[in-house]
């Protein structure tokens, strides 16, 4: 896809911010500490990023799908970890607010979302529950004009530095499989709340994930978002857009261990020469920019139709989740190859590409899940 001048001027305001203001320190510390950089999340928020997708009447930006592809794409070429601080409000965080809430819950919360005041997480997947999401145990049991949750959600992105979370609990038993559960905008305050540890990962290490735990949680009626038992299809049309940006999440890291890749092997001397001028690493680095060219087509065109609102965009953002994410452990690992010895030397960028692409094919659904829905699209 040709860009237009509007998007090429986008692209590089966000290359720009990333490269500047994302050190390449920053980005160590992160990976060797963990935790969450405050500063840079409320310097997103002044430059507006954290509501580029987000409508203008709620505080946001106003930017349609397009853009926000181009923002997650070249703030993870410079980090994966930047482009989630930017990811989260703008797709899970807000996905299902924007989608079901009422003008009351879009009013008050989204403003604080698209501001970095405050910051929400998405809690579906469970201990017994992660791609089969119907086989939820947490419940929310109604008890006059509030709601009494229990149960446990882990693997939650965020949960850590979250004011609020969008939680997902079964409101009718008697109702099997996906039905009867409800989605519930959640306190991280409330009594019976609590956050586990950060879990130590191998990569992305500079966005906390825990557990949440709910024991006896009293959530007011008001913040059950959307219809009653409806919870399921709610989830899987805020993850298109998770996959949409999961895929561009994947090219930017990938579109970094290609540049990554070329720069190594002119300076790589062997043999008396530069190793890109040996046939199998030249090779390589084509096969890489090939695969990466052909993600960026499909995950552009995708971003189009989502906004015209063609019937397929869901397969197709599974499409782009599925391809982009298994192309870019491809690449990542040619990368490394390429680097020899010292691509497994953390001084060099793209060891930790490595380990940060690894999730890629994981969360939001993964490869297989993927392919699910594609086949199930095109064989009902």
């Amino acid at each position: 896809m040709i860009l237009s001048p509007k998007y090429e001027m986008m692209r590089k305001n966000f290359r720009n911010f990333a490269e500047t203001e994302f050190t390449g320190e920053i980005q160590e510390k992160l990976d060797q500490e963990g935790g969450f950089d405050w500063d840079m999340h409320y310097k997103m928020a002044k430059y507006g990023f954290l509501g580029c997708k987000l409508p203008v009447e709620y505080g946001g930006q106003g930017g349609d799908t397009l853009s926000y592809i181009l923002m997650v794409e070249e703030f993870a070429r410079v980090c994966p970890v930047l482009a989630i601080y930017a990811n989260t409000p703008n797709s899970l965080g807000s996905g299902s607010l924007l989608y079901y809430g009422s003008e009351e819950q879009k009013k008050h919360y989204i403003p604080l979302l698209a501001s970095g005041e405050k910051k929400i997480c998405f809690a579906l997947t469970e201990p017994g529950a992660g791609s089969d999401a119907g086989g939820m145990i947490t419940r929310a049991v109604k008890d006059g004009d509030t709601y009494i949750l229990n149960g446990r959600k882990c693997f939650i992105s965020g949960a850590p530095v979250s004011d609020y979370a969008v939680v997902y609990a079964r409101t009718n038993p008697d109702l099997k499989g996906n039905k009867g559960i409800s989605m519930f905008i959640v306190d991280l305050t409330l009594p019976g709340v609590s956050i586990g540890k950060p879990e130590h990962k191998m990569g992305i290490n500079g966005y906390p994930t825990s557990d949440i735990v709910l024991e006896n949680v009293r959530v007011p009626e008001s913040q059950l978002l959307g219809p009653l038992d409806k919870g399921f299809i709610a989830a899987m049309k805020t993850l298109d857009g998770g996959r949409l940006g999961v895929a561009a999440q994947s090219l930017g890291i990938a579109q970094a261990c290609l540049e990554e890749s070329i720069r190594y092997s002119k300076e790589r001397k062997q043999f008396g020469k530069p190793i890109c001028k040996n046939q199998a690493i030249s090779f390589m680095i084509a096969d890489m920019a090939t695969e990466i060219e052909a993600a960026r087509e499909l995950i552009y065109n995708t971003a189009v139709a989502k906004d015209a609102g063609a019937k397929d965009a869901p397969m197709k953002c599974s499409m782009c989740k599925y391809f982009a994410s298994e192309m870019v452990n491809r690449v990542a690992a040619k990368a490394v190859q390429i680097h020899g010895g010292y691509g497994f030397i953390k001084e060099y960028k793209v060891e930790r590409l490595y380990r940060d692409a690894r999730i890629t094919t994981l969360y939001e659904g993964t490869s297989q899940v993927q392919q699910m829905v594609i086949s199930g699209n095109l064989l009902r």
